[in-house]
């Protein structure tokens, strides 16, 4: 056998040592909860007309109703604002004041749904951070109430990643290395930080972290939020959403895909461990190597077959199996891997030259300074 295949089944290893045990939404009995505290769920929202009508109508229907639901709309120019009053009274709706210099919007946008709230909270009161398109199915929020009231600290939840059209499948590696980095399947160490889309905490340990205020200029808050969070002494989680929490990435098509995941791969990759990163990196480097030699074999008889053939097998049926925990990413993307590998590899390179070179990224029609404060 080849050196190079070698190699990739040790980088194959890898894959799944990255991957770990992440532990899902809904293994802790929600049912034996019995609070007295206050749920309040702020939502950041920016041109979400789209989706926000659903997850609203997902926050209504809950068993365990939330006391507050705020939306802060951030600047939309959309009809945004309007979608929202239109699920009445049991919905407030806030505008964002002006965003001063130095704070990305979804900070501020959190941080004023806060301000809002906290004066009628007590201390051990929950607060829900939530994106505006994550769904939530029947009894989600009060599994989050009992992960959150286990836990400590803060309690994120990365949503099921649902897809509808064949483009949405170029999202697979992207989110796969991002939840690796964050080492969220690793029991013998904390995660790196937080999954944004669904945050819940108590007041006291958000306060006690510094809150948003602490990370306002941060482009990826949520795994700097996480970090203090950890500098402050509070434990931090991460949980796969399964059948409770999901949410479906860049509907728009591929020019927001590319804006979002050049928006966050680079700068997610600077919060890691070096290690971590380092063994993420053999492990793409592994599927493509696999890849690689399997066209090798077969096209140019470069290499020995039934080695080659084994081993894009077995790669093959890891990406099917993680790509099935993660999302609804198919067997036919499985077996095509090199196809989104190509992609991740392309949007890595591209958000990397954003990031340190270019010093800013583009998200919902905003320039976004990195490594300075946001405007």
């Amino acid at each position: 056998m080849s050196l190079s295949l070698v190699l990739a089944a040790l980088g194959w290893a890898v894959g799944w040592f990255l991957w770990g045990r992440p532990q899902r939404l809904g293994a802790r009995p929600a049912s034996v909860l019995r609070s007295a505290r206050r749920l309040v769920v702020v939502v950041p929202a920016r041109d979400e007309e789209r989706v926000i009508g659903l997850l609203l109508d997902d926050l209504l229907a809950q068993d365990r109703a939330p006391d507050r639901i705020v939306v802060v709309d951030d600047h939309s120019r959309d009809a945004t604002a309007e979608v929202v009053a239109a699920r009445g009274p049991r919905v407030e709706v806030l505008a964002a004041p002006a965003l001063p210099r130095g704070w990305a919007g979804k900070t501020w946008a959190c941080h004023t749904g806060v301000r809002a709230v906290s004066p009628e909270l007590a201390p051990d009161d929950l607060l829900v951070f939530c994106d505006a398109d994550v769904r939530l199915a029947p009894g989600a929020l009060r599994a989050v109430e009992a992960e959150a009231s286990a836990r400590g600290g803060a309690t994120s939840v990365q949503p099921f990643h649902r897809t509808e059209r064949a483009g949405e499948q170029l999202s697979l590696f992207c989110g796969l290395v991002a939840l690796m980095a964050l080492g969220a399947g690793r029991r013998d160490a904390a995660p790196s930080g937080l999954s944004g889309p669904l945050i819940a905490t108590t007041l006291a340990a958000y306060e006690r972290a510094g809150g948003h205020e602490a990370v306002r200029g941060e482009v990826i808050e949520d795994v700097a939020l996480g970090q203090r969070y950890r500098d402050a002494g509070l434990p931090v989680s991460v949980l796969l959403g399964g059948s409770s929490v999901s949410y479906r990435m860049y509907p728009e098509g591929l020019r927001q895909l590319v804006e979002g995941w050049s928006k966050n791969l680079a700068s997610g990759a600077g919060a890691v461990p070096r290690w971590r990163t380092a063994l993420t990196v053999a492990w793409v480097t592994a599927l493509g190597s696999a890849a690689a030699d399997f066209v090798g074999a077969v096209v140019a008889g470069s290499r020995p077959l039934a080695p080659a053939i084994a081993l894009y097998a077995a790669c093959c049926a890891q990406v099917a199996v993680l790509g099935h925990r993660l999302g609804t990413f198919g067997v036919a993307t499985a077996v095509a891997y090199p196809v989104p590998l190509a992609a991740f590899v392309g949007l890595f390179l591209r958000s990397t030259w954003r990031t340190f070179v270019h010093r800013s990224v583009v998200w919902r029609g905003r320039t976004l300074p990195v490594g300075e404060r946001a405007r």
